[in-house]
């Protein structure tokens, strides 16, 4: 890793590679808890405050608490078949990182090697990781509702903000015969998540036409068949590289003001090959913006539904 220049300028070459890559892990953490302690000491209370009033990474979401858990409680209802997972607030250093291409400055890294959640998958991925090490045999099916923070630039669009929560769908096993599992679980969760979007219409929101798109690598073209004909999708080809299973689908949905909005995306991914070394393992999972529901859905733009 290269430093940036003001690093070296501040610091020097040799004392970033020794916090880098010289020091054990927990004298690390010991010296930036320090640190993080003393600057902490130094803060005032008006500080405090301005800080919470400008900064992304701490406003409070632009969202009704009750309209979310009523989207929540929707969304699991539909997916009756996965076990319903709570998921810590912050996850091991490079959770997404390490398996996907993923640049850690995008994600809000913490101390005690941990980072701030961004994507529940990868977490939900770990998870499946450790129940196949265990020796589980059976299929596993997760879902999960978590507040996430991404520290990339946002789009300047209504219903994007620095953290927002996100339904997330898991799916992991040993492939089984003609990738059985793999075409079984993506639809498993194309539909848990249609069914999910159908369930918040009573409750006022305006959810219009769905539409699925299944796209597929060269290689995998015969699998996306498949789906699209399950699914009564589109077919076209992936070219985008964080799917590295060859398979992923995008559900768009029309949005009250007569545009379609990407609210459901997932696919397969190969993260479970090293985690749970197993290059027969198996891993789906899907993410559905539920923030962006309650904010671009509910008829009044309030974040509740009319």
């Amino acid at each position: 890793m290269v430093p940036r220049n003001w690093i070296v300028d501040s610091i020097g070459a040799p004392a970033f590679e020794r916090l880098a890559s010289g020091l054990a892990g927990t004298a690390l953490q010991s010296l930036l808890l320090d640190v993080m302690q003393a600057r902490a000491a130094a803060r005032s209370a008006s500080e405090l405050v301005a800080q919470f009033g400008r900064d992304s990474f701490c406003v409070p979401a632009q969202v009704d608490a009750r309209a979310m858990l009523a989207i929540d409680a929707k969304l699991m209802a539909a997916a009756a078949p996965f076990e319903g997972i709570e998921l810590s607030p912050v996850a091991p250093l490079g959770a997404c990182s390490v398996v996907g291409p993923t640049d850690q400055n995008r994600v809000l890294s913490a101390l005690r090697a941990t980072e701030v959640v961004s994507d529940p998958t990868n977490v939900l991925a770990l998870e499946c990781a450790q129940r196949l090490r265990a020796g589980a045999t059976a299929a596993q099916h997760l879902a999960a509702s978590h507040r996430v923070m991404r520290a990339q630039p946002v789009p300047k669009l209504p219903g994007y903000a620095q953290h927002f929560r996100l339904f997330a769908l898991a799916s992991a096993g040993i492939e089984q015969q003609d990738h059985a599992l793999t075409v079984d679980a993506l639809a498993l969760h194309v539909r848990t998540l249609r069914a999910g979007l159908d369930g918040l219409v009573p409750l006022g929101y305006a959810v219009g036409r769905q539409r699925v798109e299944i796209l597929a690598t060269p290689a995998r073209r015969i699998l996306g068949e498949r789906l699209a004909t399950l699914l009564g999708a589109e077919l076209g080809t992936l070219e985008h590289p964080y799917y590295s299973g060859g398979l992923r689908y995008r559900l768009w949905v029309k949005a009250p003001d007569g545009t379609e909005a990407p609210l459901g995306d997932g696919g397969t991914f190969d993260w479970l090959h090293r985690l749970a070394s197993n290059r027969r393992a198996v891993f789906v999972a899907s993410g559905l913006g539920s923030q962006l529901i309650a904010l671009r859905f509910g008829q009044d733009g309030s974040g509740r539904a009319g």
